[in-house]
């Protein structure tokens, strides 16, 4: 079963990272990972959202890889990083890094894949979408022990912003 979390999404992103990463997130915005809405580095990765506002966020350790389910999403990327100390943080990018939620995975390399979906609505509503949740953005994140890899679309959005 998935955690659920509620995150403000400022500056269109939520981060996800290994607990104690000084990574720069703000350098590997890149116009590629704009469009692929997912940002990588290291011990890092950014996860782009349509809207700046609250987005619903679920987040699931795996022991294996999942099964493709893209078909059931709007936005589907896979990126790679690196967690030693076992312990992953899921936040807005200007929350509080002590308050954020910490999830046990395995030590070591993950893969991570991000699936989005609600997202024609909750564009089109932007700034309103997080007042109900049948407009908000919605954001799966499923993370796995797994040999690092390049950064992989399955399923692409054709609007990269709001």
């Amino acid at each position: 079963m998935p955690d659920e979390l509620k995150l403000f999404a400022d500056y269109h992103q939520i981060h996800v990272f290994d607990e104690g990463s000084v990574a720069d997130l703000g350098e590997v915005w890149t116009e590629e990972a704009m469009a692929n809405q997912l940002a990588v580095t290291g011990d890092a990765v950014a996860v782009g959202t349509v809207v700046n506002v609250f987005v619903r966020v679920a987040v699931e350790v795996l022991h294996e890889a999942p099964a493709d389910d893209s078909t059931a999403f709007d936005h589907v990327v896979e990126g790679s990083l690196e967690v030693r100390s076992g312990r992953l943080v899921v936040m807005g990018c200007t929350d509080f890094e002590l308050d954020a939620a910490r999830f046990a995975v395995p030590a070591g390399s993950l893969r991570v894949r991000v699936a989005k979906s609600n997202l024609g609505v909750a564009s089109r509503w932007g700034i309103d979408s997080d007042e109900d949740p049948a407009t908000m953005e919605q954001v799966r994140v499923q993370v796995w022990p797994a040999t690092a890899a390049p950064l992989i679309v399955l399923k692409q959005w054709p609007t990269v912003r709001a």
